[in-house]
């Protein structure tokens, strides 16, 4: 035998890397979950985190409802910005696709309750394409950025 074969460190398998590291690493006990850039993150920040991108989608719903129907080609193009930019910059806030569902739940809500009308006939849409676009369209970019790969972080 050479003394290289019977010493514990040849014979032992090497590290995991990629997502089995990182697993191992978040699943030790008394530990908080790591957001993606590596540093430690409570359950209830994310809770806080999850509740301010609703809110922040409710006001982008909102705010692109009246946008669009103002000005409308570029308002439409600007609503649908913002909304796209909502909903990565959730998914890249929180690591998680529940970001952007989170963000995307609270445009939603805000853009079915200004859709309907009340007793009086008066509403926010008024109908047409335009309206069915941001309502299509943004939901569509909702659906792409929760179906996002996320990124790899970038070697340290």
């Amino acid at each position: 035998m050479s003394p290289s074969s019977s010493s514990p460190k040849s014979s032992s398998n090497p590290p995991p890397r990629g997502r089995a590291a990182s697993s191992d690493r978040l699943a030790a006990p008394g530990r908080p979950a790591a957001a993606p850039d590596g540093f430690p993150v409570s359950r209830t920040a994310r809770y806080v985190w999850y509740g301010l991108l609703f809110v922040l989608g409710l006001l982008v719903g909102t705010a692109g409802a009246l946008v669009q129907a103002a000005w409308l080609p570029a308002g439409l193009l600007l609503a649908l910005l913002a909304a796209a930019g909502l909903f990565y910059g959730g998914l890249r806030a929180t690591g998680t696709q529940i970001g952007v569902a989170a963000a995307g739940g609270g445009w939603l809500v805000a853009v079915v309750l200004l859709s309907f009308g009340r007793p009086e006939g008066d509403g926010v849409f008024g109908g047409g394409v335009g309206e069915l676009l941001f309502l299509f369209g943004g939901m569509g970019i909702a659906v792409m950025c929760t179906t996002l790969a996320r990124l790899p972080r970038p070697a340290r």
